[in-house]
């Protein structure tokens, strides 16, 4: 039976059978890299090391990296260059790059320097900033991602974490020098002299860091948290017999009266301070407070922000310590710490195709963005601040 006459849309070439057609991720472009020098609250820290800057490079990233942006961590203009970076002069030109990495957010004037469509990645720091500023970021259409806000796949807040480690011993080594300095007390005590006593206010990261120093020094350590999960988990991994409580105001006030070191590590954005005037006042003298979350909801009525230069100020006899940025105070540590997140960081771009491509197939890049091309992404900022909000969803084709 002939079948000439059968009508078919396909042509014979149409129907055999054809090579499987997978998706490709289109590998974006090698993208350049500014780091400009910190110029605000005596930044001592940078975002890269030259060993960091030298990896990158071979993997064809242009860095462009302003004069002395890494001589508060140490690291000199030569370094970098050895290691394959262009140094420069001028800030605007290490703004202009495709992608910018500051440990601080940029100040007003700073916003100025980007062109549009940069990523910038820094710590955003909500509680100095106002509506203006982030009206300002916008204007330049910039795309803008937060330290405070970058999770990795574990739906971990990497740096954060990595900071507040640091940032948590640090407390407990500059809290002990402190009281050398006002009482000519040893944290630790010594044989036939009782240890210091020091209270944890908040069971996080950066409180687990500072028991863990703390006891390590030889303090006796009292924590507190409102999250009974937190404080069984640091206590199940620092010591059993370190004492816990729930954060109670009068037992908080009973400890606070013995106190010699207080850190506070617990974040009240938008909430009233845990320890009032009232406590502090009746504190002893010479004692000391550090309040680690200053920049982010005081945790202590009295805290204000200070700076490296003057990093301390005394109320009621007190001394207290509000620095936003603490790890500053060993910023060699600090750089390396933060240079290891970014290198791994920008090269995980690299793999997936770079930053566009990632917007699409990664929720937790979506999640660090709080400004995509000049429009509010947010939830949390826009609320605070008034802000129109975009769903960062319906702005990515």
């Amino acid at each position: 039976m002939s079948h000439t006459n059968i009508f078919t849309p396909f042509s014979e070439t149409d129907l055999l059978p054809q090579e499987e057609k997978l998706e490709v991720v289109k590998k974006s472009k090698k993208f350049s890299i500014g780091i400009p020098k910190e110029s605000c609250l005596n930044e001592r820290r940078a975002c890269v090391t030259p060993d960091a800057v030298q990896v990158l490079t071979d993997h064809g990233h242009e860095i462009v990296i302003e004069s002395n942006a890494g001589k508060g961590s140490f690291f000199t203009d030569l370094q970098y260059a050895d290691a394959g970076a262009r140094i420069t002069h001028d800030p605007k030109e290490a703004f202009a790059q495709e992608l910018v990495l500051k440990v601080n957010p940029p100040t007003e004037d700073e916003i100025e320097y980007f062109n549009p469509n940069t990523y910038l990645v820094s710590a955003l720091q909500i509680n100095l900033r106002g509506k203006e500023y982030f009206q300002k970021l916008a204007e330049k259409k910039i795309n803008a991602v937060a330290f405070e806000f970058i999770m990795d796949e574990y739906k971990q807040l990497t740096l954060v974490r990595l900071i507040g480690e640091i940032a948590g011993t640090a407390a407990i080594l500059y809290a002990s020098e402190l009281l050398a300095l006002s009482n000519g007390l040893m944290l630790s005590g010594t044989t036939g002299v009782r240890p210091t006593e020091v209270v944890i206010i908040g069971a996080g990261i950066v409180g687990e860091f500072a028991t863990k120093a703390a006891i390590g020094l030889g303090a006796s350590v009292k924590i507190f948290d409102n999250s009974l999960s937190k404080l069984r988990r640091l206590h199940t991994l620092v010591d059993s017999r370190v004492p816990t409580s729930i954060i109670d105001p009068k037992e908080l006030g009973k400890r606070l009266r013995r106190a010699d070191v207080v850190i506070g590590c617990m974040s009240r954005q938008g909430a009233s301070p845990i320890v009032t005037e009232e406590m502090v006042m009746n504190m002893k003298k010479g004692s000391v407070i550090i309040d680690v979350a200053v920049d982010n909801g005081r945790c202590v009525e009295t805290s204000e922000l200070t700076t490296l230069d003057n990093p301390y100020i005394v109320k009621h006899g007190v001394i207290h310590c509000g620095l936003p940025n603490l790890t500053s105070r060993v910023p060699r540590t600090a750089t390396k710490a933060i240079s290891n997140f970014f290198l791994s960081y920008i090269l995980n771009y690299d793999e997936e195709g770079g930053f566009e491509n990632m917007l699409v197939r990664k929720n937790e890049m979506k999640q660090s963005l709080y400004i995509y091309k000049g429009r509010h992404t947010k939830k949390i900022i826009c609320d605070r601040f008034g802000l129109t909000y975009h769903d960062i969803n319906l702005l990515i084709f």
